[in-house]
């Protein structure tokens, strides 16, 4: 797909569809006509820029040459309805959602690791989950040095990834406790979008409960990244989290290598990884934090270690926008790799 310019559309007007119009302008997106569709018309104004909301339908897809969905954790997403729709006209279609990633005809893709794959698209190409996309990010460049055996991971992850309706029940709890003054840590609003209270708290559940009482956000962790990085034979273990946080996914990555790999060769290693920016310097306080990631595209990795018991043991910190890197920046990525293929 060679031109000078595209016509793109973005499916979705939530926190994602809004970073994806957002990540298009800043990256410079060669974009000659850009869509935004939603279930219903509306006006839209992301950063001063207007756009007239479409309803979406199979007719809209006409002349669109790459199509990005902004998907919905957890849910259907309008994929599995217009994404035939859109590749019947002409375009390439790029999935934020988790309808197509395990489908072995569809790429899962994240650039700094097999961009080559998106080439052996059939018009769908699947962006991966934000938590599993910062981390393979982090742990690929280690990979390709000393392998890796094993991977045990626990994520921090903000409200954003549960989309708005999230951001706003932490946003509300937090009021409604300190309007108590803070003598009660707990919140009883309506409209809660989590299984749980998130101000003032932490609960270790992100998707519904699967295979061996693992979530399905934890399953994820696992399956797609034995596809991305095409090697089924690392054993990874997961527990995601959800905290008070409103964007920004932090990581705590244990890893067994193959060979002997020193700490200090994989922090050498990793300042020269193209979107990572390692950020490790624990006695000045220096380390990757949320606050710091929002906002940004890279993936941030710190607190660099090795096991005092474990030969080949390694703990990493990684932390990312799970906006940007762990959805918008990494599917306009995308985007940029098949046009340049």
């Amino acid at each position: 797909m060679k031109k000078s310019k595209y016509n793109v559309a973005v499916i979705g007007a939530g926190v994602v569809g809004v970073e994806m119009l957002r990540v298009l302008k800043q990256r410079g997106f060669p974009v000659n006509e850009l869509s935004v569709f939603a279930r219903s018309e509306r006006p839209m104004e992301v950063d001063g820029d207007k756009y007239a909301v479409k309803a979406i339908s199979p007719e809209g897809f006409s002349g669109v040459d790459i199509a990005l969905f902004a998907g919905t954790e957890g849910e259907k997403g309008a994929a599995v309805t217009y994404a035939a729709e859109a590749v019947k006209r002409g375009a390439v279609v790029i999935d934020n959602g988790a309808d197509f990633r395990m489908d072995p005809k569809v790429p899962l893709v994240v650039p700094e690791v097999n961009a080559k794959d998106v080439k052996k698209h059939k018009g769908i190409i699947a962006n991966p989950n934000c938590s599993t996309i910062q981390m393979v990010a982090a742990l690929w460049p280690i990979y390709k040095k000393a392998g890796i055996k094993r991977v045990v991971v626990t994520t921090l992850q903000a409200s954003s990834g549960a989309g708005r309706s999230a951001v706003e029940q932490l946003k509300k709890e937090n009021i409604e406790i300190s309007k108590s003054g803070y003598e009660n840590v707990r919140a009883d609003i309506r409209d809660r979008s989590m299984p749980q209270q998130l101000a003032y708290n932490v609960f270790p559940q992100i998707g519904g409960f699967a295979e061996d009482d693992y979530t399905s956000e934890e399953w994820k962790l696992v399956k797609e990244t034995h596809k991305i990085m095409h090697d089924d034979k690392i054993k990874i273990s997961a527990t995601t989290v959800r905290v008070p946080v409103r964007t920004g996914h932090s990581e705590a990555v244990y890893i067994e290598t193959s060979s002997r790999i020193s700490p200090e060769k994989v922090k050498e290693i990793l300042s020269d990884s193209p979107g990572i920016v390692l950020m490790d310097d624990p006695k000045n306080n220096l380390y990757p934090m949320p606050k710091d990631a929002e906002g940004r595209d890279e993936v941030f990795v710190g607190r660099v270690r090795g096991d005092p018991f474990v030969k080949n043991g390694l703990w990493l910190w990684v932390v990312a926008d799970n906006l940007r890197k762990g959805a918008a920046t990494n599917a306009v990525q995308i985007a940029e790799c098949v046009i340049s293929s």
